[in-house]
């Protein structure tokens, strides 16, 4: 969605919209107030009241947007909803182009740049792979025009669109197919967007990882045909930290489930089980666009779960870069043996002054929590709950569950250091327990489950059916409220 601004109402856009705030006056000619309240509208959240006035040669076509309450402290919430729902109405609708009249709205520059990102982010779908669509199916709607914004809004979007870019590239990369995302293509496609903006890159590549002792990542991947691979971005700006922050993402392209392989059904949604490498990627492409002061490294564990001859089987022990064995019960517990080797290699190489990974790790954080927040595991209680400060306020909610010793006898092997699954019982909190032997004492850390918010099969606020974006904004504002305060 290309997003200008402008001192008037462009003569080629037909189609101006204007904020109404709940239950106050909308200033409309008594024939059209009365329009209004006979369907209805009340300039609730979202609500959309169309009209057509004298205007040219084929008149003026109008819309109201509800911004609900003006006062409320959840403003600027509301507005960024009320923007999605614009986009929603006219998405479809055959206009190619809409202007927004903040005049004399009493939006502020903020309450305008929220609504802007929500009517953005609710514009995005992939569509290319779409041959046989109807006109009536195909979106139209391409461009938002601003008139009468108010001082401070062009500055106030520039940063909220670098984020915007980035939730959208996440979204890219979790719907991608797997015949089109893959390790080596995950790294081409993030290399292409982020060139020449400053953020340096190393790729470490099978046998690196074999040197390194990378027994628990190349495990996974060993039945594929893709190779693995590890993808480190680091935007460094201006900041006075001596260390960075550091963000891990689990990248399995696709999984099968390996030998313990999956029920067919629904295993074509396994291509979003790199929904936190996702979220890195687009981390990154967030910060680096707006140039955060701050100086954060973004790493991505990127394999490919397969069942072949060569691939990992159940009761196989394998070794971790760290030295501890790991005794593989179940082959489609993967991603906490991705992770763990990346996990061991980030801290080793850049000695984070905190970590925090994001997984689609388990099922089990689905049936805790539905689709509604993101599991949230801590060693730090201040990691935590800034954490969870920012997801509120972002929309990207987390919820803290518990870890600690009690649960590291689950997970104990007869034969191995750690198995990789525990009883049946607790299994998001046995798969955070096992990250959690790989975070070095005195690291401050946390792990987000994220199984059940990067996919969805109905539509949100800000996104379509499919991949959400989840995890981009809730760490940018961790970085804005903790790292640029």
């Amino acid at each position: 969605m290309q997003i200008t601004f402008s001192d008037a109402v462009p003569a080629d856009i037909r189609l101006v919209t204007r904020i109404a705030w709940k239950d106050a006056d909308a200033g409309l000619p008594q024939h059209l107030a009365f329009g209004a309240k006979s369907s209805r509208f009340t300039g609730k959240v979202g609500q959309v009241f169309e009209y057509w006035s004298e205007g040219g040669s084929e008149g003026q076509r109008n819309a109201l947007l509800g911004g609900g309450a003006k006062d409320a402290k959840t403003v600027a919430v509301n507005l960024e909803k009320a923007g999605a729902a614009l986009t929603v109405k006219f998405l479809t609708s055959g206009e190619k182009a809409l202007a927004i009249d903040l005049t004399d709205s009493g939006v502020t520059a903020a309450g305008a740049a929220a609504l802007l990102m929500g009517a953005r982010l609710r514009g995005w779908r992939m569509d290319q792979y779409r041959t046989t669509q109807k006109e009536e199916q195909k979106k139209t709607l391409t461009a938002i025009t601003v008139v009468g914004a108010p001082a401070g809004t062009e500055a106030a979007w520039a940063d909220s669109a670098a984020v915007a870019a980035g939730v959208e590239f996440t979204r890219e990369l979790v719907t991608e197919p797997a015949n089109v995302i893959y390790p080596a293509s995950f790294v081409e496609r993030c290399k292409k967007r982020l060139d020449g903006m400053g953020v340096e890159f190393v790729i470490l590549e099978e046998k690196d990882m074999e040197e390194l002792g990378m027994g628990a990542l190349l495990g996974v991947g060993q039945g594929s045909r893709k190779d693995s691979k590890i993808l480190a971005m680091r935007w460094k700006g201006e900041t006075s930290a001596t260390k960075p922050t550091a963000f891990v993402g689990k990248g399995v392209t696709f999984d099968t489930g390996g030998i313990s392989i999956k029920p067919g059904a629904g295993m074509e949604d396994m291509k979003f089980d790199m929904g936190g490498a996702g979220a890195v990627a687009g981390t990154m492409l967030a910060l680096a666009g707006r140039k955060a002061k701050a100086d954060i490294v973004g790493v991505v564990g990127l394999v490919e779960n397969m069942p072949d001859g060569d691939a990992q089987r159940p009761g196989d022990v394998v070794k971790s870069m760290d030295g501890q064995t790991i005794e593989v019960i179940n082959t489609d517990a993967e991603g906490r043996l991705v992770l763990c080797d990346a996990l061991c290699w980030t801290q080793k190489t850049y000695e984070p002054a905190a970590v925090v990974d994001l997984a689609t790790l388990t099922g089990a954080i689905i049936i805790s929590l539905g689709h509604e927040h993101a599991g949230c595991f801590s060693n730090d209680d201040d990691l935590s709950d800034k954490l969870i400060a920012a997801g509120k306020s972002t929309g990207d909610k987390l919820w803290r569950m518990p870890i600690g010793p009690a649960y590291d006898k689950l997970i104990d092997s007869p034969i191995a250091d750690i198995r990789n699954v525990g009883p049946r019982g607790a299994g998001s909190i046995t798969a955070a327990q096992f990250l959690h032997r790989f975070i070095k004492k005195g690291t401050p850390w946390a792990h987000l489950d994220i199984a059940g918010t990067v996919w969805t099969d109905k539509p949100g606020a800000t996104w379509d059916k499919g991949a959400s974006g989840f995890g981009v904004r809730v760490l940018d504002q961790y970085v804005r409220d903790v790292l640029e305060a």
